[in-house]
């Protein structure tokens, strides 16, 4: 299965991917666009900026596409958490994002090729007991992504990934992502032998 974790930051993504990672070693994961970025040398500002979270999304579209004939594969992130926070931030700002077509060309394809859409809303009360940077801007992201994913507000998720919200102790996250995969095995099992 091709799965994609999203969540505002400090929602336990990274978490969720390396207990996931930890007990299927046949997955192989690709780092969040951030990092993967970072590691090829590109300076980001400070805080939250529409042309670093713009370049993050181009890179999120770019990272699954590039990876779309690999069939056990765990992203850090999707193109919606992207747009989630780029749409936050423009509104802090007083502007309205909207992506390019060529951009929503990319997402929409991106999404296409994903079997799983796993979404990790924050919880109340909250599991991380960290102090985290930004708390505003997590808590507003984690709305949007409520009615991003919930609702299908941008109208993207139609024909593309199931969409599967986690809630619970770091456990309870894994053995629910767990089951849905297994699911998933069996059923693509029992196509293929009909």
């Amino acid at each position: 299965m091709r799965i994609a974790v999203t969540g505002t930051h400090g929602s336990g993504k990274t978490t969720l991917i390396d207990d996931f990672v930890d007990q299927h070693a046949d997955y192989e994961r690709e780092l969040e666009p951030y990092w993967a970025l970072a590691q090829d040398g590109i300076p980001f500002a400070d805080g939250a900026s529409l042309p670093d979270l713009e370049q993050q999304l181009a890179a999120s579209a770019q990272l699954i596409l590039a990876r779309a004939g690999t069939p056990d594969v765990i992203f850090d992130r999707s193109p919606l958490d992207f747009i989630a926070y780029l749409e936050v931030v423009s509104e802090d700002e007083g502007l309205e994002w909207e992506p390019s077509g060529r951009l929503l060309g990319q997402i929409e394809k991106a999404l296409a090729t994903l079997d799983l859409l796993v979404f990790l809303p924050l919880s109340n009360p909250d599991e991380v007991r960290v102090p985290i940077e930004l708390p505003r801007l997590r808590a507003r992201v984690d709305r949007r992504l409520k009615a991003i994913l919930r609702e299908d507000a941008l109208e993207l998720l139609a024909d593309g990934p199931k969409v599967l919200e986690l809630s619970g102790s770091r456990a309870q996250r894994l053995a629910t992502l767990d089951r849905a995969v297994k699911s998933a095995y069996v059923l693509a099992a029992q196509q293929a032998s009909r």
